[in-house]
């Protein structure tokens, strides 16, 4: 009797392939960050309450994009080898867990111009995206009603006929923002029950992996408090941008999430 089982792999996780291939040839900025969210998911608490949309994930969505839209040369691409684009629109790419086949497999999903939104209009957003019906794997994109075919041969076709064709996508500004947004945010750091900081290995040349949130002991106004600290990794291209620039953003964007900016 076997004491074991084969079993396919999802699809999906032939493009966590590429992602992980092309990622390790980064050189990145990691910064290990505790924020205080304890003022912000008061708020978000009372508003829940009060019958109105929102929600952590779509309020922190907000924060940092809106900090980005603030600062767009953190999320800066770079064109051949003297220039690169700034784009002032920030598209945030997500990774939502979807079920496929009886299995559950991680679906890509981006979020156009997300700094400009409401956080009323991306929880909806996202909402939409989670309620998405979808039919199979090959729609490795959630909203991408055009991009199944397309999906289905290229993630068919040999990883180092990949790589050439990654090279192309990444090696254009304009084809990679659309394809794949500007920034990327990952919360499975959330839905653990281990404490730390999640480290997304990634093709963006902006990252941020959402890590547990955690009741610690804090110095508020000169007095130890016990608040709700959440692990936050912020994730840099260094060859786009330079560590006192990464730094200056990451301590405004501190400042914004630990203040509960954009919620009233």
């Amino acid at each position: 009797m076997k004491d074991y089982i084969v079993t396919d792999f999802p699809k999906s996780r032939i493009a966590t392939f590429d992602v992980g291939k092309l990622g390790s040839r980064k050189h990145q900025i990691t910064g290990l960050i505790e924020v205080d969210v304890t003022d912000a998911r008061k708020k978000i608490k009372t508003q829940l309450t009060q019958g109105r949309s929102a929600g952590f994930i779509p309020w922190l969505i907000k924060c940092i994009a809106a900090t980005v839209a603030e600062d767009p040369a953190v999320q800066a691409i770079n064109k051949g080898r003297n220039s690169q684009v700034i784009f002032s629109e920030v598209d945030v790419s997500l990774t939502l867990e979807r079920e496929v086949g009886g299995q559950k497999v991680p679906l890509a999903a981006v979020v156009r111009n997300a700094g400009a939104k409401s956080i009323e209009e991306l929880t909806s957003e996202i909402t939409g995206f989670r309620n998405l019906r979808v039919e199979s794997e090959k729609d490795f994109v959630l909203g991408d009603q055009n991009g199944g075919r397309l999906n289905k041969l290229f993630f068919g076709l040999p990883q180092w006929v990949r790589m050439i064709a990654w090279k192309a996508i990444l090696g254009n500004p304009f084809i990679r923002k659309n394809s794949m947004g500007t920034v990327i945010i990952t919360n499975v750091g959330l839905s653990g029950g281990v404490s730390g900081w999640i480290l997304p290995k990634t093709m963006h040349n902006l990252a941020f992996g959402i890590g547990s949130i955690r009741k610690k002991p804090w110095v508020v106004n000169n007095e130890v408090a016990v608040r709700e600290i959440m692990h936050l990794a912020v994730i840099f291209d260094h060859d786009a941008v330079d560590g006192a620039p990464a730094a200056r953003f990451t301590s405004k964007l501190v400042k914004n999430i630990e203040k509960a900016a954009w919620l009233e």
